[in-house]
């Protein structure tokens, strides 16, 4: 079953979040376990965002988390942060594509 982890955090630090978050994916290309990812920005509350990534499934959610360079990706994202993120781990039980 495929599973959706979002991740909301709150930083004014966005420009340096990014460089960061750029230099973990081009350090871990070819070896990602998501398949796909959107980063959003709340329109009604300043300075909050969410990361939402896909994987195929629960177990390589957690193997992506229990790895030691995401930990320390982490580690480095929270000295950008406004406080600790909020994480909501879902499993995907629907998708539907609506078109014109």
């Amino acid at each position: 079953m495929r599973f959706v982890q979002i991740i909301e955090y709150r930083t004014s630090r966005i420009d340096e979040f990014n460089a960061l978050l750029d230099t973990w994916v081009e350090k871990n290309a070819g070896r990602s376990l998501a398949t796909r990812a959107l980063q959003t920005r709340d329109r009604d509350k300043e300075n909050v965002y969410l990361n939402i990534v896909e994987f195929p499934g629960y177990e390589q959610a957690m193997d992506n988390s229990n790895r030691p360079e995401t930990a320390e990706f982490a580690a480095q994202i929270a000295t950008l942060c406004d406080g600790p993120p909020v994480f909501r781990n879902l499993d995907v039980l629907d998708e539907r594509t609506f078109q014109d």
